[in-house]
């Protein structure tokens, strides 16, 4: 039986202040499988860790305690280089996030993959232009297609983001107070309280009309 793709097994971020005495700033923690290829929408207010969560999947950012294995490997022990051969971070206009080097290349594991299984793309700046939405769409289907797991991070400052994200996510992960928490679909996203809150009213009633059961399976 096949590993899943991506597990994020009990992580834990934990960033902290302080010369002398270090305090707590700001935790994140997931523990949660994401088993068979597909696409996976996440959301979440400015500053919950969505980017933090994309480092830790990618090996950029080492999670305070926990594992991120990728198809049954543990991308933070895979030689730096060869990280994105299991998953690949794209912030915004397609930029690679650079690793952060703290054990030497040299005492870490190659990639048992040449191509990467996981593909994270992180509030990608969507052209208007005719026809450009429809084409990132039908690549994303590829590569789930290909039997890969793409993620894609969005922030929904317009009704047309939550179209795109409710045509193409399967599910969904909501990340806030310090957690992320899985959603079967882009129904219960929505219906969720804290998703709503995070909305606001303009786009909570764009969301309702796209899926106008949700606010009738909350109650």
């Amino acid at each position: 039986m096949a590993a899943p793709l991506l597990v994020l097994d009990d992580i834990r971020k934990v960033y902290t202040r302080g010369r002398i005495v270090r305090r707590p700033t700001f935790t994140l923690q997931a523990n949660l499988s994401l088993d068979e290829a597909g696409i996976v929408g996440v959301v979440g207010p400015n500053g919950a860790g969505k980017t933090t969560l994309f480092e830790m999947m990618t090996g950029s950012n080492a999670p305070t305690s926990g594992r991120v294995l990728v198809a049954g490997t543990d991308i933070h022990g895979v030689k730096y280089r060869e990280r994105d051969r299991l998953a690949i971070h794209y912030h915004q206009s397609y930029q690679v996030r650079r690793f952060r080097k703290r054990v030497p290349s040299a005492f870490l594991a190659p990639s048992p993959t040449r191509t990467p299984l996981v593909h994270l793309f992180d509030e990608p700046q969507f052209n208007l232009q005719d026809g450009y939405i429809g084409f990132m769409l039908d690549f994303f289907r590829k590569l789930r297609n290909d039997g890969r797991l793409v993620i894609l991070c969005m922030h929904p400052t317009a009704a047309w983001h939550l179209d795109i994200l409710a045509e193409i996510a399967g599910r969904f992960l909501f990340v806030a107070g310090g957690g992320v928490t899985p959603m079967a679909d882009f129904g219960a996203l929505v219906a969720d309280p804290r998703c709503r809150a995070y909305l606001g009213p303009e786009m909570t009633k764009a969301a309702d009309a796209i899926c106008p059961g949700a606010v009738h399976s909350s109650t």
